[in-house]
C-alpha cells in the first residue's frame, strides 16, 4: 500500500488541473499587447504557462490586482526569447526530456523565474510514472530554487516516508528530513502559492486544501512508524478532514490501524468499515481494508465475513482468529 501510487492518480490529477491549468490563464503575446485570463473551456491538460515578458499589459495587470489571490506572484519571463524557450520545454510530455530540456532551459536563462515552473513540471511527470528516485531528485531542483515551495516539500517527503525502510542506514535521517518538509509544507501553502490573476478562490482553496490533507498524511504515517498512535491518529484526522469530498482509502486504512493500536477497536472497525467501502477487494488497500476489518470483528466479539465462493459454488476456507494487524508499509 503506497501513498505514491495514490498520489500519482487522483491526488496528483487534481494537482495538475491547479497548478497546470491555472498558468494557461497567461497567453503568449508580443510585449505591449495585452493577456487574456480567459483560457477556452475544457483546457485542463495544457502545458503551464507563465506570465508574458514583464512589461506588458501593465494596465489589466493593475485592474486585475484586486482580484489576484493571496500568496506570491506567479513567475513571469523577462524577455521574449526567455518565454519561447519556455514554451519550447514545458510542452514535452516524457519525463526525461522535460528534465533535459529543464536543465538546457536553465543553463541558458539562469536567473529565469520559470526554471521553478520546469522542474516542477518534471517532478510531476517523474510522480505520475512512479519513478520516487528521479521525484526526489527532481523535486530538490525545485527546492533549491524555492525552500518553501508547498507542492515540492510534499512530493519530496512523500517519496521518503514511502521509500525508507527500516535496513536503510540513513532511516532517522531521512525520517526526519521527511517529517520537517511535511510539517513546513503546512506552514507554507496558504503563503506560497502563485496563483495566477483570474484563478477563483474555490479553485485555489480546493488545491491547498489538497496539499495539505498530503502533508498531514505524510506526518501521521511517520508517528505511525515510530509508535506515536496518538499524534499519528490526530494528524491522519487532520489529512482526513483536509480535503473531505475526497477522502484517501489508504490514510482512512492508517487511521483504523492507528486506533487498533491504541485498543480503541470500535472506533477501529468503524473506519476499517469505511476503508473498506471506498476500495474493491481486488485492489491491494482493498484486500488489507479486508483482512483488518474480518480481525477488528472477531476481536469486537462478531463473525467474519464468510470468504467469497470458489467458481465450483463451495467456499474457500474459514477465515482464521485474529492476527496482528496488517502493515500498511507493505
Amino acid at each position: 500500500m503506497k501513498r505514491v501510487a495514490t498520489m500519482a492518480a487522483a491526488t496528483v490529477a487534481a494537482m495538475l488541473t491547479f497548478s497546470v491549468a491555472s498558468f494557461t490563464q497567461y497567453k503568449s503575446q508580443p510585449t505591449g499587447q495585452s493577456t487574456s485570463q480567459n483560457p477556452p473551456a475544457g483546457q485542463k491538460n495544457t502545458p503551464p504557462q507563465p506570465a508574458t515578458p514583464q512589461g506588458s499589459a501593465q494596465g489589466s495587470a493593475q485592474q486585475g490586482a484586486a482580484a489576484q489571490p493571496q500568496g506570491k506572484r506567479p513567475p513571469q519571463a523577462k524577455t521574449q526569447p526567455e518565454y519561447d524557450a519556455f514554451q519550447a520545454a514545458v510542452g514535452i510530455n516524457d519525463p526525461a526530456a522535460l528534465e533535459k530540456a529543464a536543465n538546457d532551459f536553465a543553463a541558458k536563462f539562469p536567473d529565469s523565474e520559470l526554471r521553478i515552473v520546469l522542474y516542477k513540471a518534471a517532478t510531476r511527470a517523474y510522480q505520475s510514472a512512479n519513478n520516487a528516485d528521479k521525484t526526489a531528485e527532481v523535486g530538490r531542483k525545485v527546492l533549491a530554487l524555492d525552500p518553501d515551495d508547498p507542492e515540492a516539500l510534499v512530493m519530496v517527503a512523500n517519496v521518503l516516508a514511502e521509500r525508507t525502510r527500516d535496513t536503510d542506514i540513513d532511516k532517522d535521517q531521512r525520517m526526519d528530513e521527511a517529517m520537517k518538509m511535511a510539517q513546513h509544507a503546512t506552514q507554507t501553502i496558504d503563503t506560497d502559492i502563485g496563483a495566477p490573476p483570474g484563478t477563483s478562490q474555490d479553485k485555489l482553496d480546493a488545491y491547498k486544501s489538497l496539499l495539505r490533507s498530503n502533508a498531514y498524511s505524510i506526518i501521521g504515517t511517520l508517528e505511525f512508524n515510530q509508535g506515536k498512535f496518538p499524534a499519528a491518529e490526530a494528524d491522519l484526522r487532520k489529512s482526513i478532514d483536509a480535503f473531505p469530498s475526497q477522502p484517501d482509502p489508504v490514510v482512512v486504512l492508517r487511521l483504523a490501524l492507528t486506533l487498533d493500536k491504541q485498543g480503541r477497536y470500535p472506533d477501529a472497525l468503524k473506519e476499517a468499515n469505511r476503508a473498506v467501502d471506498m476500495t474493491q477487494e481486488n485492489t491491494t488497500v482493498g484486500g488489507l481494508a479486508r483482512k483488518e476489518r474480518d480481525r477488528l470483528v472477531q476481536l469486537n466479539g462478531g463473525t467474519p465475513t464468510p470468504p467469497a465462493k470458489s467458481p465450483s459454488g463451495t467456499t474457500g476456507t474459514a477465515a482464521p482468529p485474529a492476527q496482528k494487524p496488517p502493515d500498511p508499509n507493505k
